[in-house]
């Protein structure tokens, strides 16, 4: 293997801190739905704050709300997704687009919601780790329907026991993690280790260009959902191709117009991504990654909300040494329509920061605060 380049080292070294702060962020989300104090506590550094609108404080009196109300509540989950973030030394910035899913009671009966929004997240490196210095929650949707939920029937449906998650050392997830942590740390004081690969220098390429790869497909979902022209145009090739449906032609002619068919239709639009795999050879690739898009537009009697399942199809190259798009392809795999339930302007959801179509949302001044 030839010696890594001083850019090369750099890059790898940006690349470790950003995967370990995407994992202190993934432990946020474990923290919360698994009402553990200790977990969620440890992301945060103990000088911490938070403002999420309903609370602006210090992180620790957070979680000393939160994880007993997590507790006595039907169990929830946080999916952060879009996970984009700009390290710069022993500071770091991140925007994570994140929908979670909770249970509620009300006196009309119990209610399912999905919420929608974006944690603005500040990381330092401190004392040998990365947590949060600071966190901005930004409301972008929500859908709130009466509930259906059976967890009985769900759970034999199918003929099968299938597990179903908890609070706590109650959750399966967190027994089989446990159990095999433990099993690799037997196997390692047994001796049992695996057989040691050395990196090339095919596998630094391929690491880097699928970090580069991914950010790509981010800065199309924020440039679409913050109607952010220059942005939503800059992952494409000059002569790229673009086929949704909705626009089916050469990318330069696809920012202005899909932007404006946006603005004239929809309330709000969300697109999360996830799921990305990528296939790379030399200066091209393909790659699949799966969107899920909320969409809130104008019906006759009254607002709807839209949610589209789908995948993105995309063909790269590098050009010059800069990977962009050359082909982006949508397709859709499912498709949901209701009247639209969003709760924007009451109770906690009408002290949050709500997210904006235009220059006025916080994640611009947010994301060029890091230099």
């Amino acid at each position: 293997m030839t010696a890594i380049t001083d850019n090369q080292r750099a890059a790898l070294a940006a690349l470790r801190d950003k995967q370990a702060i995407a994992d202190n962020l993934a432990n946020h989300a474990r923290g919360i739905d698994r009402a553990d104090a200790g977990l969620l506590a440890s992301v945060y550094h103990p000088d911490a704050r938070v403002d999420y609108g309903f609370f602006n404080g210090p992180a620790a009196e957070l979680v000393a709300l939160l994880v007993p109300m997590q507790r006595r509540s039907p169990v929830t989950l946080h999916r952060p997704a879009n996970v984009w973030i700009k390290v710069r030394g022993d500071l770091a910035i991140s925007e994570s687009y994140v929908i979670a899913y909770a249970e509620s009671h009300t006196d009309q009966g119990p209610v399912q919601s999905l919420v929608g929004g974006r944690y603005l997240d500040r990381h330092a490196w401190r004392d040998g780790a990365w947590r949060i210095s600071h966190r901005s929650y930004v409301l972008d949707w929500n859908i709130n329907r009466p509930s259906t939920a059976s967890y009985a029937e769900a759970t034999l449906a199918s003929g099968h026991f299938v597990p179903l998650g908890g609070h706590g050392a109650r959750d399966p997830g967190n027994l089989f993690l446990a159990i095999q942590s433990a099993d690799f740390r037997a196997a390692t004081s047994e001796g049992n280790t695996m057989t040691e690969r050395p990196i090339t220098d095919a596998d630094i390429d391929a690491l880097l260009s699928r970090e580069t790869l991914k950010e790509l497909l981010l800065a199309y979902c924020r440039g679409v959902d913050r109607g952010d022209e220059a942005l939503l145009a800059s992952p494409f090739h000059d002569d790229a191709t673009v086929i949704t449906g909705a626009f089916n032609g050469p990318a330069r002619d696809f920012a202005p117009q899909i932007l404006r068919t946006v603005a004239e239709t929809s309330r709000r639009v969300f697109h999360s991504v996830n799921n990305c795999w990528f296939d790379i050879d030399g200066d091209r690739a393909v790659g699949e990654s799966y969107v899920i898009a909320v969409q809130t537009v104008p019906g006759p009697e009254g607002d709807l909300d839209i949610l589209v399942g789908g995948r993105y199809l995309d063909r790269f190259e590098r050009r010059a040494g800069v990977w962009k798009i050359a082909q982006h392809t949508f397709v859709m795999d499912w498709n949901m329509t209701q009247p639209c339930t969003a709760v924007m302007d009451e109770a906690m959801f009408g002290e949050m920061v709500q997210g904006r179509r235009d220059g006025s949302d916080p994640v611009h001044g947010f994301w060029n605060s890091l230099h």
